[in-house]
């Protein structure tokens, strides 16, 4: 029988643009310190581990660990392009859930390079040759970055069938600009207008400007996962739990609907989603607060349809009306998502995760969703993998 997982200790450094940063395993070590000193426990306690990082040799998770102790315990590195943190966390809480261990650390870092994402390995089949065969088909534009075509690509999709205004993304940018204004450790804390983010150098003329995309930044983040006994063996924090958790794959429909949408993921997060409010017992209507994966704003928008938070056809409205935003019906992403903290891919689902932590213990301050319950967490990687996370105040 599964047992509860709580998550009783979050911990992150603040992310920074790349050649800023300190070497990997210091800022992983601060990081797996800080959800250590969160948690109220020492290293020694901890029986295994899952880091995650995309750009790294393998066991770099082991060397980062290192710096905080040697003991022992199981290290598995984890690589699943940007749902890396979130894949780690997902192993992390099936190993407790389980009955193997009692207590799990979940650790993402990542040392990115300056500009766009591009392969490592030349000789040999890319896992992204069929995103880039239909990518290629639907959306031409070759010039373009790939990353940006396949995102640009699903947002100007939405906007083709629906009619959505690229201003529409534009609000969506300036909304994570508001809340990061209020977040210390967001890379980018100044307020933009809509106005300043069509303003921005265009990156696809009619689709995206330079400020709808998130930059890539270097950065940790860590969380301590535990069961019941022996949160209340060590006297821990157990006002967070862990509701449900799935994890999701591509299926067919992401190449054979001829849809941009979908090859970056739609149904993907749909069924993750529809997996995580199924066994929790409750429905989108139910969640207070959101932290997903907005790597470009077009993404948010199609992400607010794929986990019900609005209908199908229906994101430009609830951006329009204030529906993602405090006052509204569900506050998305109150870190300033990935949009303002940037995106270091293997630290991305753990960051998610400290911030809705927070949220639930009502330790957020000036972010702070009131009464906060229930938090829904969405992390996407293509290639690809889709992790949704429901989280609960205990």
């Amino acid at each position: 029988m599964s047992q509860d997982v709580y998550v009783v200790g979050v911990g992150m450094i603040p992310f920074t643009k790349p050649g800023a940063n300190q070497p990997y395993p210091q800022m992983a070590s601060h990081a797996t310190n800080a959800a250590l000193k969160d948690a109220g426990i020492g290293y020694e306690l901890v029986q295994q581990a899952y880091v995650g990082y995309v750009y790294g040799d393998s066991t770099a998770g082991q060397r980062a660990l290192y710096e905080v102790g040697m003991t022992g315990i199981p290290v598995v590195n984890v690589n699943n392009n940007c749902s890396t943190g979130s894949t780690a966390l997902f192993l992390a809480r099936q190993a407790v859930a389980s009955g193997a261990a009692d207590c799990v650390l979940a650790l993402g870092f990542e040392h990115m390079s300056p500009g766009a994402l591009g392969a490592v390995f030349n000789d040999r089949p890319s896992p992204f040759d069929h995103f880039e065969r239909i990518t290629d088909e639907l959306v031409g534009n070759e010039q373009v970055p790939l990353a940006l075509r396949y995102f640009g690509g699903a947002g100007l999709a939405h906007m083709q069938q629906y009619g959505t205004q690229m201003s529409t993304f534009a609000k969506i940018r300036a909304k994570a600009s508001r809340h990061a204004s209020n977040n210390p450790v967001a890379l980018f804390r100044t307020v933009i207008t809509e106005e300043e983010v069509m303003a921005a150098p265009v990156m696809w003329p009619g689709v995206m400007t330079r400020l709808m995309a998130c930059p890539p930044t270097c950065g940790a983040a860590a969380a301590i996962v535990c069961s019941a006994r022996f949160a209340e063996r060590h006297g821990l924090d157990r006002s967070v739990r862990i509701k449900a958790q799935a994890m999701t794959t591509d299926r067919a429909i992401s190449f054979e609907s001829r849809d941009m949408r979908e090859v970056v993921g739609f149904s993907m997060a749909q069924e993750a989603a529809q997996k995580v409010y199924d066994a929790a017992g409750v429905g989108p209507q139910d969640v207070d607060v959101v932290e997903l994966h907005d790597c470009f704003a077009h993404n948010e928008l199609i992400s607010y349809e794929a986990l019900g938070l609005c209908p199908v056809g229906g994101a430009e409205k609830f951006v329009v009306d204030g529906d993602n935003t405090y006052g509204g019906k569900v506050v998305t992403n109150p870190s300033g998502g990935l949009l303002s903290k940037g995106h270091p891919l293997g630290a991305t689902g753990l960051a998610q995760c400290t911030e809705l932590v927070q949220q639930l213990r009502g330790t957020a301050d000036k972010r702070q969703v009131k009464g906060a319950r229930l938090a829904l967490q969405h992390n996407l990687g293509l290639g690809g993998a889709c992790v949704v996370t429901m989280y609960e105040r205990v």
